[in-house]
């Protein structure tokens, strides 16, 4: 048995997106002793080509299961009343589309409900329509980002809460309900850049990565940690985790991707990626997880 968490996203975009298939999947990712299950934030489809990953970026036209995707806060919150055990995750939330303190108090009222089983990972958004459509410019990107991340953390410290910052101001109050964990629940911050790497690790929260390479993989964690380790912070206390988009399948594959192929071959991946440091790992399937959620058991059981 891997000593990393497993987990798995669940079908909350697209067409074929239902509460019914939500609430399937994540019955039965509990049931096969998964570790996680995982949403994601998506605002609309636009109808004209967009720069993917941020202005200067590849333009292709939006996949279509960005025209809709449940929200994620509501979808976990749904699915925190049909289970009891398994980790609720969002990969990621895009933060900058909220008020710190609005965006605060909607995740400590989930992990409440969950009884502290959230997993906030957050991100700043790239999708210029997007900062449009919510009202942001997207220079508030890098020190906005940052400063929306520490407004939060002051939201789930001791009342009275109060923050004075350059974007966001919060005048002295009471502001509640406060997360299960005194501090808040576990965060890890969706980043690719270096300084997006860097900021993750200076601030002392957890980080997780879309995967493509092993090189990758290696340089990013290494340039994470080092931030982490010049500002002070406990390596072995800020989690790691890899998003892998694909599928497990039954057959073996040639020179698949990290953590794709047969479960022998994500086996080996995961004890790759454990040498490494990650802690979690979880998939976001091109089909419906129901399919290969037996695989992932497998995983678990080895």
């Amino acid at each position: 048995m891997t000593s990393i968490k497993l987990g798995v996203h669940l079908p909350a975009a697209g067409r074929a997106a239902s509460p019914a298939s939500i609430a399937e999947v994540a019955e039965e990712a509990e049931r096969i002793g998964l570790d996680s299950i995982w949403s994601w934030d998506r605002l609309m489809r636009p109808t004209v080509p967009i720069a993917m990953g941020g202005p200067g970026g590849p333009v292709m036209e939006a996949p279509e299961d960005f025209a809709t995707v449940y929200d994620p806060i509501e979808t976990l919150t749904y699915v925190a009343a049909r289970t009891s055990r398994i980790s609720l995750g969002t990969s990621v939330l895009d933060a900058l589309f909220q008020n710190p303190v609005v965006l605060a108090r909607r995740l400590a009222t989930l992990d409440r409900f969950s009884g502290g089983r959230l997993i906030a990972g957050i991100g700043q958004g790239w999708m210029q329509q997007e900062f449009e459509a919510a009202g942001v410019s997207m220079s508030r990107r890098g020190a906005g980002f940052e400063e929306h991340l520490l407004a939060m953390r002051a939201v789930w410290g001791p009342d009275p809460v109060s923050f004075a910052g350059r974007y966001y101001r919060i005048p002295e109050a009471d502001i509640g309900p406060k997360p299960v964990r005194p501090g808040g629940p576990s965060v890890v911050v969706g980043a690719a850049s270096p300084s997006a790497l860097q900021r993750a690790g200076r601030l002392g929260l957890g980080l997780t990565l879309v995967i493509f390479d092993w090189d990758s993989i290696r340089e990013s964690i290494a340039t994470f940690r080092a931030a982490a380790g010049a500002a002070g912070h406990e390596l072995d206390g800020l989690p790691i985790m890899l998003q892998v988009n694909g599928s497990v399948t039954e057959d073996p594959v040639r020179e698949p991707a990290p953590l794709l192929g047969s479960p022998e071959q994500v086996a080996a991946d995961l004890e790759r990626a454990a040498k490494l440091g990650v802690g979690h790992v979880f998939w976001h399937f091109d089909e419906n997880p129901l399919r290969s959620l037996p695989l992932l058991a497998q995983l678990r059981r080895d």
